[in-house]
């Protein structure tokens, strides 16, 4: 044995025959231990990114159903607001069925039904009209993982003296 084996061997440095194979061991279960931590970490980091962009698209959802009450509420208040206090008067809303403006830009792909319910009141001699609208906004189809949906429901209450006559006082 040479003068450098036996300085390394004495000082613990080179193993002897009894843990040759006690490094190989741990290389292995070491090995195991980092490929578990990461496949761990690539799944988390996969989950994140689907919740990530499933809460983006019900942002977008919500965006988009809240542009189908907002497009409702103009179609529902615009002849309210032209009516003049005097004859010829501006006729009301009547829900009509009407197809919902198309999405663009962030918002295209985006399935927009909007209903509106008029129901008609007389309160002290005035006419109350009460509108019920409800906007649902869609995207993809349901069993998918990347189907969302929002829905949002708006009241506007219009009064008039008379029905499609002068506003109340």
């Amino acid at each position: 044995m040479t003068k450098k084996m036996a300085f390394l061997r004495s000082h613990g440095l080179v193993s002897t025959g009894q843990q040759a194979g006690f490094s190989l061991v741990s290389a292995i279960f070491l090995l195991v231990i980092f490929t578990a931590l990461g496949a761990i970490m690539l799944t988390v980091s996969g989950v994140q990114q689907t919740e990530s962009t499933q809460d983006l698209q019900g942002s977008k959802a919500y965006q988009a159903a809240k542009a189908g009450i907002d497009w409702a509420a103009y179609r529902v208040l615009a002849p309210e607001n032209a009516n003049p206090t005097t004859a010829p008067f501006t006729a009301q809303y009547t829900c009509a069925a009407l197809p919902p403006p198309s999405l663009a830009g962030a918002l295209a792909g985006f399935t927009l039904n909007v209903n509106c319910v008029r129901s008609d009141f007389i309160e002290a001699g005035n006419t109350i009209s009460v509108y019920q609208i409800t906007s649902i906004a869609t995207f993809g189809v349901s069993p998918n993982p990347s189907f969302v949906s929002r829905q949002l429901t708006a009241t506007i209450n219009t009064c008039r003296a008379t029905p499609n006559g002068a506003p109340c006082s």
